[in-house]
């Protein structure tokens, strides 16, 4: 019995030792400063290392390299060290023992190390907590599924299960921080109503005092989702601008990148990010940096500031990667930049990267070439041997059909034999954006022919009329709207205009009954796209907005009425439909950014609204003057005419139609000049009225609208002669602050005579599926007439058609029209 105690005790001293010496071991891994630390502890104490002691050390030594700067981590020498093989080895025997947190902690510190996710560690630490997933923890299960994310495993069962429980557990998320992680790793598995239940969660959890990163994730997650969501995008933008101060280069570029591709922008953001980087442009001069900080800030900078990134670019890009080639490439389209020295050097520089380029890049790349202008047909020539490599092997549908139509771009190109084949056997597999991308080609490939004096061939014309078959067969069996609506999207050209056109609106009206508020915005998209005035369609939109009223972002709201305003259609119940989208509107004016307040109250003032809140708001001169600086900060150019033009238009409007307003009229008119077709038709009312005299031709009213011909008729409808009545017109010089020019013009007029103005319209006046005239010309017509016109309208397909084939019928049209007495 002695013998027994003594060995207990013996025992028992040993297992306390042990325990205390352990305990030490974990604390002094826990207080390494440095790598070589770890390792050290490590080699010396291999025996005695427990699972625990094994997943600590992993930690600490991603750790270690994450509080470093990234240009002076060293994960190559962490990762090869024989020590860090010894961890490693040690880790994967003793996974069994790790409890979840321990086995998720480890799975992502070695990722984080660059262990490849085919290493036999991360497999047996991927499976083992496959098998425990339903008992890991929010936190853990989060961890593990951004794991899984980075190992690029978005569509594998494993990640569908992870959905499945995040489904499950979603009332009991919290923490705003799992949630994303959660929301990023699971983005290409779920559905659409999983989305909107994951969105809403999120509108509930996030506050203005989150972390950025948090709110730079749900971003992300829209990206990935390919979803736009106004009032979500909004918060995380305000969360990035509270966060400005702790935004680096990567952050913005990232951010921007992001809104890029989401189709959203925020003038106080691009301002913010403007002043960061411009302050500190000398700071990035490696090849990575310089090329993000091209992207962000190359497109809204100055002139001055313009010039430097160009020079900078010419000087260092030699040592640009593909990738960073790339990018500054994109942004020199962007920028409509040609600056031919940097042009030449992006050249030499793809020249030695080309064969690293895959399918899609080598397609942007291609694209970017050719709008800039580039002129070496070494590298097209290179460039069309790469794009035929891969056209062979193709099996994507949209890669083939992005292939075939850069390869219509290249200078000079043919339609060989293997595109014909190639897209032939295609076809039936394409959705509607890619036949769109292959008709493209098609006819850029057809009028090279005819440029070049050839016949289109045989092979190329059954080609087109089977295309074109497979986009009616297409359209004449979706059966689901929202599918249809996402194909339409990317549908472009004249293909969509002349030859679709008709067969996708008849799709839309016999699934009229799936519009819902998910998809009336989408609709009412492709309806602007197209120009079609449908009135059933039209109808059902207006409707389903009406009855979701409260349900529709405003800035959503802005696209749905434009698309009325802009085809001058009026639904069945008009004042209920405007009235309740202005309430809507008028009551969330702080969602519009300044430029989008400018569009609204333009496209209302279209359909004949002026609410007081939003043309207050709009004519103050604290707006105005930010509505400035948020236009020079604008991406576009085109943009930034846009809002301006808008704004003058929307002043005129105000002033001729709501005088009580007291609005001033402040803005200049735009030059003109004669085209053709006015020269023609000034010489026939010169022969009716009786010379050159009795007419103008591009004569710019009061508030400076411009008409095609202004001719005088007295009482008796006699033309009267300028010159001889000394009539005055234009007698507006420089900037009116008055409202009673209709009234001063007047006086110029003999008694009892008439201003006539005669107007040309085009087929741009008109729906493109009727003859009835869209909001412009309309309005137009109605503003020319509160000025003391008479207006005369005169449509294309008269004007144009067999009718007036010749001079006489022309002059006898013209001379009725008038209503001139000889």
């Amino acid at each position: 019995m002695l013998c027994l105690r003594q060995v207990r005790l013996s025992a028992l001293r040993h297992y306390q030792a042990r325990t205390l010496s352990s305990d030490l071991l974990l604390s002094q891994i826990n207080n390494c400063t440095h790598e070589d630390e770890v390792f050290s502890l490590v080699g010396k104490n291999k025996a005695r290392l427990s699972e625990k002691h094994v997943g600590i050390a992993l930690n600490v030594l991603w750790q270690l390299q994450k509080k470093k700067p990234l240009l002076l981590r060293t994960i190559d020498y962490v990762r090869n060290h024989s020590q860090f093989l010894t961890l490693c080895f040690l880790a994967e025997n003793k996974v069994e023992h790790m409890d979840n947190e321990a086995i998720v902690d480890t799975l992502y510190s070695i990722l984080r190390l660059s262990v490849e996710s085919h290493d036999s560690l991360a497999g047996v630490l991927v499976t083992e907590a496959w098998k425990r997933l339903e008992s890991l923890s929010l936190p853990a299960l989060s961890k593990f599924a951004l794991c899984l994310h980075k190992q690029r495993r978005h569509f594998s069962p494993l990640t569908g299960k992870i959905a499945h429980l995040v489904d499950m557990k979603l009332d009991s998320v919290q923490d705003i921080r799992i949630l994303s992680v959660l929301m990023i790793s699971i983005s290409g598995v779920i559905s659409r109503s999983f989305q909107d239940r994951l969105l809403q969660k999120v509108e509930q959890l996030l506050g203005e005092e989150v972390h950025f990163n948090y709110a730079k994730r749900i971003v992300q997650f829209l990206q990935l989702s390919k979803l736009t969501y106004p009032s979500l995008l909004e918060k995380c933008n305000k969360i990035f601008l509270k966060s400005a101060s702790h935004l680096d280069l990567d952050n913005i570029s990232l951010i921007f990148g992001l809104y890029e591709q989401l189709g959203f922008d925020n003038a106080e953001f691009c301002l913010t990010a403007k002043q960061l980087l411009s302050e500190s442009i000398d700071d990035y001069h490696d090849p990575e940096a310089f090329a993000k900080l091209f992207f962000v800030l190359g497109p809204m900078a100055g002139s001055k500031v313009r010039e430097r990134l160009l020079t900078t670019a010419a000087l260092i890009a030699e040592g640009f990667s593909s990738h960073q080639a790339l990018v500054i490439l994109k942004t020199m389209q962007k920028m409509k930049c040609r600056h031919s020295h940097l042009l030449e050097k992006m050249v030499s520089v793809l020249h030695r990267h080309l064969d690293s380029y895959h399918v899609l890049q080598l397609v942007k790349l291609t694209q970017c070439l050719v709008l800039l202008r580039c002129h070496d047909q070494e590298l097209f020539a290179k460039l069309k041997m790469l794009l035929l490599g891969f056209l062979k092997s193709s099996v994507i549908p949209a890669d083939t059909a992005a292939i075939i139509r850069t390869l219509a771009m290249l200078p000079s190109s043919q339609m060989e034999e293997i595109i014909i084949n190639k897209a032939t056997a295609v076809l039936p597999q394409c959705r509607l954006q890619n036949l769109s991308c292959i008709a493209t080609a098609l006819v850029k490939w057809n009028h090279y022919d005819k440029l070049q004096w050839q016949n289109t061939s045989e092979l190329h014309v059954k080609l087109l009329q089977k295309l074109n078959d497979c986009g009616f067969q297409r359209l004449q069996k979706a059966r689901n709207l929202n599918l249809l609506l996402e194909e339409l999207t990317h549908v472009n050209g004249e293909w969509l205009q002349e030859v679709i056109s008709e067969e996708t609106v008849a799709a839309c009206r016999r699934l009229i009954d799936q519009v819902t508020r998910a998809n009336v915005l989408q609709l009412s998209f492709f309806l602007i796209k197209t120009n079609h005035r449908c009135p059933l369609l039209l109808n059902r939109i207006a409707s389903v907005t009406v009855q979701n009223i409260n349900k529709i972002h405003p800035l959503e709201m802005y696209f749905i009425l434009y698309l009325f305003s802009v085809l001058n259609y009026d639904p069945p119940a008009n004042e209920e439909f405007f009235q309740s989208c202005i309430q809507h509107l008028t009551s969330n004016l702080s969602c519009f950014e300044t430029h989008h307040l400018v569009l609204l109250g333009y496209i209302l003032a279209v359909a004949g609204y002026f609410p007081p809140a939003l043309i207050k708001t709009v004519f103050d001169v604290s707006f105005l003057s930010r509505l400035d600086a948020h236009l020079e900060g604008k991406y576009l150019a085109l943009m930034n005419w846009k809002v301006r033009s808008r704004l003058m238009k929307l002043n005129r409007a105000v002033c001729l139609e709501c005088p009580e307003f007291h609005i001033p009229w402040f803005h200049e008119h735009y030059f003109h000049r004669i085209n053709p077709l006015r020269q023609h038709v000034h010489r026939m009312l010169a022969e009716i009225l009786g010379g050159s005299h009795y007419a103008r031709v591009s004569v710019l009213t009061p508030y400076y609208y411009e008409i095609d011909f202004e001719c005088i008729l007295d009482k008796n409808k006699k033309p009267l002669s300028y010159v001889a009545q000394n009539i005055l017109l234009d007698d507006l010089r420089g900037i009116h602050l008055r409202h009673d020019i209709k009234d001063e013009d007047r006086k110029a007029l003999p008694q009892g005579a008439q201003r006539i103005a005669l107007e040309f319209l085009d087929s741009k006046a008109f729906s493109k599926d009727s003859r009835h005239l869209k909001g412009e010309p309309a309005v137009k017509k109605r503003h020319l007439e509160i000025l003391g016109y008479r207006v005369i309208q005169i449509p294309h397909f008269e004007w144009n058609s067999m009718v007036l084939s010749t001079k006489p019928e022309q002059l006898e049209y013209l001379r009725k029209r008038e209503g001139v007495v000889q």
